[in-house]
């Protein structure tokens, strides 16, 4: 029996445009197994068609009064609103996340477009009157033109809406290579986008792989990438962008730790350890790989957090009693077997084997899907690879070390410095772990400490290539540059009295 793939294609100058490379990848349900669609993969001359259509659009979109730019925004918001369950479906079928956790990376990327619905205010520049005699001097902030976002699998919603609401409002026109693991959520918000009043050619999308990459990283007209995705590759999107004389943003990958003082709530460090190691299969940019368990709280801690490892609900993520989905591919979920295996090679101990799961048992056609439990090593060692290195998946590795400033030393030595979370209940040691600590995002009794959408997410060290975070008033600054204006005007004589109330128009 033939399958029938369902085209997925691009999104270019308001239409969807049928990919015509002749290259494709299979999408697939992570929870089944089953191939679902096939996705294009762009030519460098269809990434140009996309680009050409952004640089024709944004000379009109750059001259739109920045409060008619924020009016589509607010309506962009209310569609999503609207929508934010369907999207979270699509999510949940291509990456295989819970549909929970789906629903709240929609919310998340919402936060952003309501941000950016504030443009307005973000915009405004500073003003000196009389800096000389007669001359007053004022800056403001233009858009750049042409921008583009290259975004990761693990949040196909979240991450573009981490780039193009600031992009946009701020008066740039946009293209967004997606993952081709789970495209179709791209398309979704384009149309969306287009609903809510947005001229064609604002925002594209072209689907693709490195060739796609590497023609936005090369092409004259982009003046600005963000990407966010593992740090080898965030690296070479930081220097080839930079080569090609563009802004760059590259966020890259982690290896976050959650320290447990001795005085901790037991309980809560528990559920956060749970719930930040092995939420979205473990596949977060801020996910917890890293218990450092001080003192003698990993023999009070441990017996707990093991019954609770063997004891996931892991399920098809359509099912609301689910706690963790499958893995999003194949090749993924033998990548993060190998790193298992390697552990217990390098001499941890496996306290919970994620290997042995059984699909069968997460729901009715889930016998060929991805699927692995969680896993728990004790006695990991700074020097093994399951340490050092992003394994991206539902493994969480326990260092025991005998007091706080070991732990800080520890997670200060690891080129990787995203995020991290210290559980305590004493306050001075909560002040000190935060002010020495080198890594970007810090959480005090908070696991995964995610900057809300006005102050911006960015890592320290090899977790990011560039000098300005994603969103936040640094997002502005990124998709925008300043120009100082000084001017002095010699006397002059005014037009007349004018009677109609002035109004933005």
């Amino acid at each position: 029996m033939q399958i029938t793939k369902t085209p997925i294609d691009h999104y270019i100058a308001g239409r969807v445009v049928p990919n015509a490379s002749g290259r494709t990848q299979d999408v697939t349900n992570p929870a089944t197994g089953a191939v679902t669609g096939a996705v294009g993969l762009a030519s460098a001359a269809e990434v140009d068609a996309a680009v050409k259509a952004a640089a024709a659009a944004f000379p009109a979109w750059a001259d739109t009064p920045p409060i008619r730019r924020a009016r589509v925004m607010f309506k962009f918001l209310e569609l999503l609103n609207k929508h934010r369950d369907e999207l979270a479906h699509l999510i949940t079928a291509e990456h295989g996340k819970v549909f929970t956790d789906a629903q709240g990376e929609v919310t998340r990327g919402i936060d952003i477009v309501e941000f950016a619905c504030g443009i307005p205010q973000l915009l405004k520049g500073d003003f000196t009157e009389q800096v000389s005699t007669g001359i007053d001097n004022w800056t403001l902030r233009q858009p750049l033109g042409v921008v583009a976002g290259i975004t990761p699998f693990n949040f196909p919603v979240m991450v573009p809406m981490w780039m193009f609401p600031v992009a946009i409002a701020a008066g740039n026109t946009f293209v967004l290579k997606p993952s081709p693991t789970d495209p179709s959520a791209s398309l979704r918000m384009a149309e969306l986008l287009k609903e809510a009043g947005l001229p064609d050619g604002v925002f594209n999308v072209v689907q693709g792989d490195k060739v796609a990459v590497d023609a936005l990283l090369e092409h004259p007209d982009v003046k600005a990438i963000s990407f966010v995705g593992s740090t080898p590759i965030a690296n070479y999107i930081y220097e080839t962008g930079a080569r090609h004389g563009k802004r760059v943003q590259a966020l890259g990958g982690a290896k976050n730790h959650m320290v447990v003082m001795p005085d901790a709530d037991i309980d809560q460090a528990v559920d956060a350890l749970i719930g930040a190691g092995y939420g979205s299969a473990g596949e977060r940019c801020m996910a917890i790989s890293v218990a450092v368990l001080v003192g003698d709280v990993a023999d009070r801690l441990l017996p707990k957090l093991i019954e609770r490892t063997r004891t996931l609900k892991v399920l098809d993520g359509e099912n609301l009693e689910a706690e963790m989905g499958p893995i999003v591919t194949k090749a993924a979920h033998e990548r993060i077997t190998g790193y298992i295996d390697l552990g217990v090679k390098e001499g941890a101990t496996l306290l919970a084997d994620g290997r042995v799961f059984d699909g069968a048992k997460a729901g009715s056609g889930c016998d060929n899907g991805f699927w692995m439990g969680g896993t728990l090593f004790d006695h990991v060692t700074p020097d093994m690879r399951i340490y050092k290195e992003e394994i991206f998946g539902p493994v969480l590795s326990c260092v025991r070390v005998p007091d706080l400033k070991e732990a800080v030393d520890l997670i200060n030595a690891h080129e990787f410095g995203n995020g991290v979370s210290c559980f305590t209940r004493d306050g001075n040691v909560a002040r000190e772990f935060g002010r020495r600590i080198q890594v970007g995002m810090v959480g005090i009794n908070v696991p995964i400490p995610v900057p809300m959408a006005w102050h911006g997410f960015g890592g320290w060290k090899r977790s990011l290539f560039g000098d300005m975070h994603a969103y936040g008033e640094e997002g502005v600054r990124f998709y925008t540059k300043q120009k100082s204006i000084m001017q002095r005007w010699p006397e002059s004589i005014g037009k007349g009295a004018e009677f109609v109330m002035p109004t933005a128009k």
